[in-house]
């Protein structure tokens, strides 16, 4: 088997990649079981979070917005739509592509799920300061920010 020479930074990054893998999907479970009942997923909740935070959109301005694929945003977002918690209109900008939004019915299951999010976020980080936290999140940005511009 090869070896592969890691520095110690190295190493340590590989690491921090594959425990944010682990994270991922034990935060997609995690919200599956938080939101099962209101008929949104993981997946759902995140485009239709989407839609409640930016409004009008079509599929590849939410997919931009959130890292995922058009095609992945497409399939939940026409989903949504047959299942009440969205809505299409007309495009002015662009005759195929359908501007998507927030249903009413969509709004109140989004202010459920907020109440839901936030006690849940707040017993999951009862145990670290804010600081801590907002160490964690300037590192990740950063590391984000270094793999989209491609730095090696």
């Amino acid at each position: 088997m090869k070896k592969y020479l890691h520095t110690p930074a190295g190493k340590s990054f590989t690491e921090l990649v594959l425990e944010v893998f682990r994270l991922n999907g034990v935060l997609l479970a995690a919200g599956d079981g938080l939101l099962d009942d209101l008929g949104l997923t993981s997946a759902r909740w995140q485009v239709l979070g989407a839609m409640h935070l930016y409004g009008d959109a079509s599929v590849s301005q939410v997919a931009r917005r959130m890292g995922l694929t058009r095609q992945g945003v497409q399939r939940i977002a026409d989903r949504l739509v047959l299942d009440g918690f969205a809505m299409t209109r007309p495009n002015p900008d662009h005759i195929r592509a359908k501007l998507y939004s927030i249903s009413p019915h969509g709004r109140e299951v989004m202010e459920e799920v907020g109440q839901r999010q936030a006690a849940w976020a707040n017993a999951i980080v009862a145990a670290f300061s804010v600081e801590e936290l907002d160490a964690a999140v300037a590192l990740l940005e950063q590391l984000r920010s270094r793999v989209q511009a491609g730095k090696s």
